[in-house]
């Protein structure tokens, strides 16, 4: 028999490889090792959860068996992969060699938990996984103050969905308004009234240090020296690219590990897809990079002549309380023509040649944002 494909990892990067392959016609035989129990769930659910009172099973659409045997696949769930030899070609697992004739890195990311002092340290949850959230999701349903690290994209998604369900919420985060790597400030002002309406407590310009436990609860220290209890501590506080297989393997690593528009990595045969990959210097860590590049790794393994294109993209903000969309990109330099009315925001970013490159539309103008979309794409085309 003839070595497989090898693919490490069961998150939406190697699933939809899989789909791909074999929507393409391809039989080729692949062996998928993963560290949990490989069922297949729709990730940015974890997002809305706790207004639907959702389990983590509830989550699921297809166990990791019935997607093995629907997709032909050899799958070796909650199997840990030790080394990746790329001299033998093989991967070492528990001391037995598995040898493969490409392999596929799809390792994912982990949440970012800042360093911290105290004595609960170990208690800060995550949710970037449905394994996590299974272990998770007892100790915040019994929780009634809940405080978050981070109000990023999926800090302040969290938020706004536990206060949604009854939570008294906290968010603590180090940048001078939330979603600063997404939206300028005066999207993000709005969103904050909006939030704090809802109950959100938000502290920008400030970050926990340290986590401690007393009789009955945790107690938050933060840079700035606010005390505050909570029951419970989310760390939404960004990604880090789960690197350390490609590391040891002498595969170049910068942020993520490094890629071309293949998904090549530095050593021949092997490839990262998802959101352990850096594309042109860049982890993007959103299903519409991750489906390109799925269709294009797919092509590369099939016949060699793919190139992984990303275009502008959009992005839905699960905010239901004040929905957002944007597309493109911006930078501190952009100028912006805003709109802002009863019903909303329409605010389109230009670059210095007053070129359109990305825009944002909010509440009840969220119907623009596809004409607004085709726009851009006209320009950047």
């Amino acid at each position: 028999m003839n070595a497989p494909l090898i693919i490490i990892g069961s998150g939406f990067a190697a699933y939809q490889l899989v789909k791909t392959l074999r929507r393409k016609g391809s039989d080729m035989p692949i062996q998928l090792f993963t560290a949990d129990n490989g069922d297949e769930y729709n990730k940015p659910d974890l997002s809305h959860v706790f207004t639907k009172q959702q389990g983590a099973d509830d989550l699921v659409s297809m166990t990791g068996k019935m997607f093995a045997a629907r997709h032909q696949i050899e799958l070796y769930a909650n199997t840990r992969v030790d080394e990746i030899n790329a001299q033998a070609r093989c991967i070492k697992v528990n001391g037995t060699s598995y040898p493969y004739a490409r392999l596929v890195i799809a390792t994912g990311a982990k949440t970012f938990v800042p360093k911290l002092s105290g004595n609960a340290v170990s208690e800060v949850l995550t949710l970037n996984s449905l394994q996590e959230y299974r272990s998770a999701q007892q100790r915040i349903a019994d929780s009634q103050h809940i405080l978050i690290m981070g109000g990023g994209l999926i800090g302040t998604e969290l938020a706004m969905d536990l206060a949604a369900s009854g939570k008294k919420i906290r968010i603590l985060d180090p940048g001078a308004h939330l979603m600063t790597a997404l939206m300028p400030d005066f999207v993000a002002t709005a969103l904050e009234k909006q939030l704090r309406s809802d109950g959100v407590q938000i502290e920008c310009l400030d970050y926990v240090t340290a986590i401690d436990r007393n009789e009955n609860n945790l107690v938050v220290t933060s840079h700035k020296g606010m005390r505050c209890e909570a029951d419970c501590v989310i760390s939404a506080a960004g990604l880090v690219p789960n690197t350390g297989l490609a590391k040891q393997a002498g595969i170049e690593v910068n942020r993520g590990i490094v890629v071309d528009q293949q998904l090549k990595t530095s050593i021949e045969d092997i490839y990262a897809i998802g959101d352990c990959a850096e594309i042109e210097g860049k982890v993007m860590s959103f299903l519409q990079p991750i489906l390109l590049s799925a269709n294009t790794l797919a092509s590369t393994l099939l016949s060699d002549n793919a190139a992984l294109n990303i275009p502008a993209m959009m992005v839905k903000v699960k905010t239901p309380s004040y929905p957002i969309q944007l597309g493109g990109h911006y930078d501190p330099e952009s100028s912006w023509q805003v709109d802002i009315s009863e019903h909303g925001v329409i605010a389109k970013a230009y670059d210095h040649r007053q070129r359109m490159t990305g825009f944002v539309v909010t509440q009840n103008n969220l119907n623009q944002a596809f004409p607004l979309f085709r726009e851009l794409q006209t320009v950047s085309g």
